[in-house]
């Protein structure tokens, strides 16, 4: 069970130049930026002291101000939303720091319970760095590369991520297939070693930098969820995450 004496702060990693969709960030969606959408929810969970967009942009600084949601700048160096978060996380103190991809805007409060609840999981050895999450994959979009898979072993450790469908069923023995979904959470010292290391060689072809942990002797750790999600990455994703957050 998550306990409140632990601190746990979600930071939402948020830059303007994305490349497969455009200024996504502040496309909006029912009358309201993607970026607030996903603000919103996260701040729906009860188990986090916090919550921060972290951007390099100050056309989303200045959305944020406008409505009031909790932003604050960050390097415009930073390649990836791991890095942007490490930065909150040299100024501001806690147990674990969640990320919360910036183009999910339907992630649930059960979801965050579940990735929690993982990194408290005492009976884990070594202690969990670092924690995600994985829901079985809806048929129609195990062949999409951009939807992750992964697969993990039997006590939850992440063998490995890919946009390729894995495992290959060679022999059609109908294996399951996982989803990755795009929440993390760290211990600081797991933060800490991703920034000291290059860009790995699996990281770089497969485009997901979860891999450098794996390629640097950092367990993942995989909690199972129900609830699947919808990350923003082509016009067709804004079209469906639009249809179901217009009927509520």
């Amino acid at each position: 069970m998550v306990t409140q004496s632990m601190k746990s702060i979600a930071v939402i990693p948020a830059r303007l130049a994305s490349t497969r969709l455009p200024r996504k960030m502040l496309r909006e969606i029912v009358g309201k930026p993607l970026v607030g959408w996903v603000y919103e929810a996260v701040r729906s969970s009860p188990l986090l002291s916090d919550v921060i967009i972290a951007t390099d942009s100050e056309e989303i600084m200045e959305a944020c101000r406008r409505h009031g949601w909790n932003a604050r700048m960050t390097s415009s160096t930073h390649h990836s939303g791991t890095e942007r978060v490490h930065e909150v996380s040299n100024s501001i103190a806690a147990d674990d720091y969640v990320n919360v991809q910036g183009d999910e805007p339907l992630v649930r409060p059960e979801q965050i319970a579940a990735l929690l609840g993982l990194m408290k999981d005492v009976m884990k050895d070594p202690a969990v760095q670092v924690g995600t999450l994985k829901t079985p994959f809806p048929p129609e979009e195990i062949g999409n590369p951009n939807a992750v898979k992964v697969v993990t072993a039997p006590g939850g450790r992440a063998l490995y991520f890919s946009r390729a469908t894995i495992p290959f069923d060679r022999d059609k023995t109908e294996p399951r297939y996982f989803k990755h979904l795009g929440l993390y959470a760290y211990r600081k010292p797991a933060l800490d070693l991703f920034v000291s290391q290059p860009e790995s060689k699996l990281e770089k072809s497969e485009r997901l930098e979860q891999l450098r942990f794996l390629e640097n002797g950092i367990a993942i750790y995989v909690g199972e969820t129900p609830h699947d999600s919808i990350g923003v990455d082509t016009e067709e994703d804004l079209q469906r995450v639009a249809e179901i957050l217009g009927k509520r």
